[in-house]
């Protein structure tokens, strides 16, 4: 069991994504996710957030958006809960990362990207629900078999 952390960041529209494809031995290989990571001892999410934001894209925050927590449950993996972000506040450059590609990606192609299906669902609710939420995901493999929401 873990904790972790995962913001989207907004400009004009767009979400920037990391498109995983340079870390070895990655459970999110090719698949396109949101800027985060684990908590380390002591950290907040808030601080976690943070600086995974600030060592995976270069970029400082303000003003980080809490929008709910995602349980994942997997038979691979074991348990995950993953504290949600989104941003619209922020300075600096972009530089290169580490674990993949950095691409703003416009809001209507998100579906069309290879994503866990679970990030799906919250895509929907950061779009349509203004509540924070939680939600439960469970995975067999790489198939999410139930799905539980609630509203805030």
């Amino acid at each position: 069991m873990f904790n972790t952390t995962l913001c989207y960041i907004e400009k004009d529209g767009a979400y920037l994504m990391i498109h995983r494809v340079k870390k070895q031995n990655d459970m999110n290989k090719d698949k396109w996710l949101g800027v985060g990571g684990k908590l380390e001892e002591g950290e907040t999410p808030f601080d976690c957030a943070r600086r995974e934001i600030r060592e995976e894209t270069g970029v400082s925050v303000e003003n980080l958006n809490y929008r709910g927590i995602i349980t994942f449950v997997s038979d691979l993996y074991g348990t995950e809960y993953m504290h949600l972000f989104t941003c619209i506040d922020f300075s600096g450059d972009l530089k290169e990362c580490d674990e993949g590609e950095l691409v703003w990606v416009p809001k209507k192609d998100l579906d069309s990207l290879k994503l866990w299906e679970g990030d799906k669902i919250f895509f929907r609710l950061l779009e349509e629900e203004e509540r924070f939420f939680t939600l439960k995901l469970t995975y067999e493999g790489e198939e999410l078999v139930e799905v539980e929401t609630k509203l805030y």
